[in-house]
C-alpha cells in the first residue's frame, strides 16, 4: 500500500482518498455504508465541503466515535469573516467533531492573505489557534491563483484538478508544491467522468510521490475498484501508456471539465453537462443521455441569452456559449441517427 505525506503537515495516509461530493446523492444509510467500507478497506483521508449539501452530515454519522482514526478535510466558500465562522461552526456540528484536520478556502476568486481587507486569512489563523482547525489549505481551478497560493507560503496544502489530461502548467504546480513543502491533493482525477479507465488514472497519479488523489465515490462498485487497487496497485505498463496516449489525443484541448463554477444559468441551462455532452456520449455511450428529460435540458440551449456570465466565471477561460451551441448541434444530429 503506497503512503503519501501531505507536505509538511505531518499527515501520512494511503495514496487513495475518498472524495465525498457524490455521497450527497445517496441516502444516509448508503453513504454511511460506503464511508465505513472505505475505512475498513484502508482509506483514511475523507474530503468534503460546506457546499456539498448534506455530505458533512453523512461523514459525521459514519465516523462518530472514531474521530481520531480518520483525517477529515472540509471547505468554506465564505467571502466574509461572519460567514467564515458560521460555516466552520456548521461544519463542526455536521461532522460531530470539535476540529477539522484540514480546512480549505473553497475555490476563491483571489488568494486570501493577511491584510487584504477581507479578514478571511486572519479568521483562519484564529480558528487554528483555537484548535478548531489543524491545517490550512486552499482549493482552486485557476492556475494563477494556485501558483500565488504556493508562492505566498501561507498554505499547507493545495487542492487542484490533476489527471493524465493535465498540461505542463499543471505539472509545474505539482513540482512547485513539492519544493515548497506543500501537500498536493488531486481533485477531478477522472476529469469529471471523461476518463473512464480508473486503472489508468490510478497508475498515472501513482507516479507522483507528493500527490494524494481523491476519488469521487457514489456507488459500491466504484469503491470496490479503488480498494482493490490498494492491494494490487496498477503499474504504468505499455497497455496503460497506450490508453493514456489515446485519451490525450482525443480529449486534450478546449473541453468542459464539468466543474460547475459557471452556474447557475439565468435560463436554467445545466451548463456543466450540456457543454460537454458530445464527449460524454462518445466516451460512454448511453441511452440515458438521450431521454426526453435530457432532450428538454439540451433544448434550453436555444434560450441562451448570450449574457456572457458563464464565460466570465469559467476558471479555464472557455467560450462556454460557443461550446453549448456546438454540443447542441451535435446532440441533434445524434438524435437524428446520423451518429451514435
Amino acid at each position: 500500500m503506497d503512503i503519501v505525506r501531505l507536505g509538511n503537515t505531518g499527515i501520512e495516509v494511503p495514496k487513495n482518498a475518498f472524495g465525498a461530493l457524490p455521497v450527497q446523492r445517496v441516502t444516509l444509510e448508503e453513504a454511511v455504508m460506503l464511508l465505513r467500507k472505505a475505512y475498513d478497506g484502508g482509506m483514511r483521508f475523507f474530503d468534503t465541503a460546506r457546499f456539498y449539501t448534506d455530505s458533512e452530515v453523512k461523514l459525521g454519522a459514519a465516523f462518530e466515535g472514531m474521530r481520531e482514526k480518520v483525517y477529515i478535510a472540509t471547505k468554506t466558500g465564505a467571502t466574509t469573516v461572519e460567514q467564515f465562522w458560521k460555516d466552520l461552526q456548521t461544519s463542526l456540528q455536521n461532522l460531530r467533531t470539535d476540529y477539522v484536520d484540514l480546512y480549505q478556502f473553497h475555490n476563491p476568486s483571489f488568494c486570501p492573505k493577511p491584510g487584504d481587507g477581507t479578514g478571511l486569512y486572519e479568521a483562519m489563523l484564529e480558528a487554528k489557534a483555537k484548535g478548531m482547525v489543524r491545517h490550512i489549505g486552499i482549493t482552486n481551478h485557476r492556475l494563477n491563483i494556485a501558483m500565488e497560493a504556493i508562492q505566498s507560503g501561507l498554505y499547507e496544502t493545495l487542492q487542484f484538478p490533476f489527471c493524465y489530461l493535465s498540461t505542463e502548467k499543471d505539472l509545474e504546480l505539482v513540482d512547485a508544491c513539492k519544493k515548497a513543502g506543500m501537500g498536493f491533493i488531486a481533485m477531478k482525477a477522472l476529469s469529471g467522468g471523461l476518463i473512464t479507465n480508473a486503472k489508468a488514472a490510478y497508475a498515472y497519479l501513482a507516479q507522483f510521490d507528493n500527490v494524494l488523489p481523491i476519488w469521487g465515490i457514489q456507488r459500491e462498485r466504484e469503491l470496490d475498484e479503488f480498494l482493490a487497487f490498494m492491494k494490487n496497485p496498477p503499474v504504468m505498463d505499455e497497455e496503460i501508456k497506450t490508453i493514456i496516449e489515446k485519451d490525450r489525443g482525443e480529449l486534450l484541448g478546449e473541453f468542459c471539465r464539468g466543474c460547475g463554477y459557471c452556474m447557475p444559468c439565468p435560463v436554467g441551462i445545466e451548463i456543466n453537462n450540456c457543454a460537454r455532452m458530445s464527449l460524454m456520449l462518445r466516451r460512454a455511450p448511453s441511452k440515458a443521455w438521450l431521454t426526453e428529460s435530457w432532450q428538454e435540458k439540451m433544448k434550453l440551449i436555444e434560450k441562451c441569452l448570450h449574457c456572457g456570465r458563464c464565460k466570465e466565471k469559467c476558471p479555464y477561460g472557455l467560450d462556454t456559449p460557443t461550446l453549448l451551441k456546438k454540443n447542441y448541434q451535435d446532440y441533434k444530429e445524434i438524435l437524428a441517427g446520423k451518429e451514435f
